[in-house]
């Protein structure tokens, strides 16, 4: 199963370091049944593209609670063992949860497909994204249009071989 895990520049940089995303269980994303029906497609590669940018929105979550982490929204590919990761029933249907799974353990940083990453450019909309997240939760719309001014940048896709460059590790 392909997973698609919300992570910061240095949250990338300690997987690095570690060779492995997270000491488990952790929240990631994927095409679940309820992604499914919420999203009404039958295209694989859709599905896939609608859990990553699930996983994107919690990556900037996670920048919203990380003031010092650089302004780029991070999601690392890695595929698990079908049993590995498994979705809540009961949150299913929540809308803030479509897509979301827990996968049971750590995660070696080698069974990455891909990482994505904003480029620089996107740093000051994806920053004013982080600011405006709380307000748009609580019905800003406003705010939920700032939000959605960080989706208008695609996260491009990077090879693991990259990771050290990315996080300003490279030799």
């Amino acid at each position: 199963m392909r997973v698609y895990v919300p992570l910061t520049l240095p949250g990338l940089a300690e997987a690095y370091k570690t060779g492995e995303l997270a000491g488990g269980p952790f929240v990631a994303y994927a095409v679940t049944p309820a992604l499914r029906e919420w999203y009404l497609s039958d295209d694989i590669e859709e599905l896939e593209y609608a859990a990553l940018n699930r996983a994107a929105l919690a990556s900037l979550r996670l920048l919203a609670a990380d003031p010092r982490a650089a302004r780029r929204r991070v999601v690392v590919a890695v595929d698990v063992p079908d049993g590995a990761a498994s979705a809540d029933p009961d949150r299913g249907l929540d809308p803030a949860a479509l897509g979301e799974v827990r996968v049971a353990g750590a995660v070696a940083l080698a069974k990455a497909a891909a990482v994505h990453v904003d480029l620089e450019d996107a740093e000051a909309d994806v920053a004013a994204a982080a600011t405006a997240l709380e307000a748009a939760d609580g019905g800003d719309d406003d705010a939920q249009f700032v939000v959605d001014g960080a989706e208008d940048h695609e996260l491009l896709w990077y090879a693991t071989q990259e990771i050290p460059h990315l996080v300003g590790l490279a030799d």
